[in-house]
Formats: structure tokens, sequence, C-alpha cells
């Protein structure tokens, strides 16, 4: 435990003495970070990774880029680091030792619906849909451009950021009553952003909720997967549609399998 107290101290100064002198601000041992492009304040990013070259620029292209950055070498140090730190944004490389990314990931799931993003040095189905299936919102595989990566850590930060129902439908049979969506026993609540199942709440990350609401404001359209990623992923360009069919399947197994249908060679849509 004092050793991960010790990396986690020597992380912060060193974000604070990389800073130029104009971002610093004594005092509580507080440190301002002004961000570029519309980020809020000190947007906080755990990144979970062994390799201490791709650590290490990783996490200076991050923080160039206005995010705040604890970086670890390991799964366990990583899990220490989140509970004392409670991040925006955990980054997690699948092959760390002490505790791998996948059962890191599966544990911060346990304890939080904070978005995670799998880094992976291979795109193997294992390695995507284990990710995928222990909670993780998206991944990227590595060796990855700064760019593409801080391009998928804004588009999940803007999902988790509104989560909102936004416009109220009435198609396919839905019941529409302030704000609630009714199919059958599924209850949707658009404006507290809540979903009850035969009258017992369901817990749903932002994804799987967003990926409900898609659904829900077209009962019985099919919604391919290219959609689906744009739409709720916001991929402006080809994603890799196992994101979507592992989401699917952990929402199909808190809201029922028989709630959403595969259409074979078309994609999926919400039964009304």
């Amino acid at each position: 435990m004092n050793q991960v107290n010790q990396v986690i101290r020597v992380n912060r100064v060193n974000r604070v003495n990389r800073q130029a002198p104009s971002d610093r601000c004594t005092g509580d041992d507080t440190t301002t970070r002004t961000e570029s492009n519309g980020m809020a304040d000190q947007t906080h990013v755990l990144f979970v990774e062994d390799d201490d070259v791709i650590r290490e620029a990783t996490q200076l292209a991050l923080e160039r880029d206005g995010f705040a950055v604890t970086a670890m070498p390991d799964g366990l140090s990583g899990l220490e680091a989140f509970r004392a730190d409670r991040p925006d944004i955990a980054l997690l490389d699948v092959m760390v030792p002490g505790l791998d990314g996948v059962s890191l990931c599966r544990r911060i799931r346990d304890e939080s619906t904070v978005p995670v993003i799998m880094l992976s040095a291979r795109a193997d189905s294992i390695d995507v849909v284990l990710g995928l299936e222990a909670g993780a919102d998206d991944y990227v595989t590595k060796p990855f451009d700064g760019a593409v990566l801080v391009a998928r850590i804004r588009a999940v930060l803007r999902r988790f950021g509104h989560a909102s129902g936004g416009e109220k439908h009435d198609e396919g049979g839905a019941e529409v009553a302030g704000g609630m969506l009714t199919f059958g026993e599924l209850e949707i609540d658009t404006e507290g952003m809540e979903v009850r199942r035969a009258g017992l709440p369901v817990a749903l990350t932002p994804t799987e909720m967003r990926l409900l609401l898609e659904f829900s404001s077209a009962p019985g359209t099919v919604l391919s997967r290219d959609k689906l990623l744009e739409r709720v992923w916001d991929y402006g360009w080809g994603g890799d549609t196992r994101v979507v069919d592992v989401h699917v399947q952990r929402l199909r197994t808190k809201i029922g399998q028989d709630r959403i249908e595969t259409v074979r060679g078309f994609g999926y849509k919400l039964k009304a």
C-alpha cells in the first residue's frame, strides 16, 4: 500500500513538474490545469500499462492534450489508484502483471460505472470479447496513434456526459407517459435515466443505457451494427462490430434475452 501511494505521489509530482509556471497553483497541493478543446477541468485518466516507454509517452501525450494522468505499471497498483483517486476514465492494457487488465476492468465495474477503454497489442477476438464482457466500453489496438486514442477518450466521455433521453417517441406500440417508455414488463424512464424490469431496478452502465435508448427510440425498426456504432459509440468511420455484439449480449442478460431480436444479415431490433 505504501508503495502504491508512493507511485501515486511520484506521478502527481511529475505532472506538476511538466507544467509551465503559469499553470501552477500553490497552496493545499492543488494543481490547476488549463484544458484544451473544451474539455472539463482536470479530466482525470487512470492509465495502467506495464511497458515503461509506452506508459511514459502516452502519459505525456495525454497531458499535452489537457488530461490529468495517473499512470500505473501493474493491475494491483492500478486498482489501488482507482479506489484512491476515482478517475473520470480508465485506460487498461490487457496484459499487465499482478492483476490482468480484464480482471481489473471487472473489479472496477463491480464498484463503478466509470468508462473503461481496453488497450490490446492484438486484435484477437478473445482479447476484445473478454474485455468487453468484463464491462469495458470500447477498446483500442496497439500500436495506436495518439490522436486516435484521444478521439476515443473524448467520444466515450461525451457519451457518458449526455446519457440524455432526448426526444420522446411514440412508435411501435410503446406506451409513453411523462418520459416513461413501457415495453411489456420493461420500463424506461428517459428523464430520470432509470430502467425497471417487472418493477425491479436494472443497473445499466451509461453505454448500455445509450444503447437501450437508441433501440427504444425506434422499436420494431432494425438498426444495423454500423448505425449503432455511429450513434452510440460516435464512430464516424468503420469500427469493430464486435463491440456492438457484446454490448447487446450484456444488455439482453439484464432486460431479457428475447427483448432484443437479432435480424440475421441486418442487425438488431427492440421488440415492441
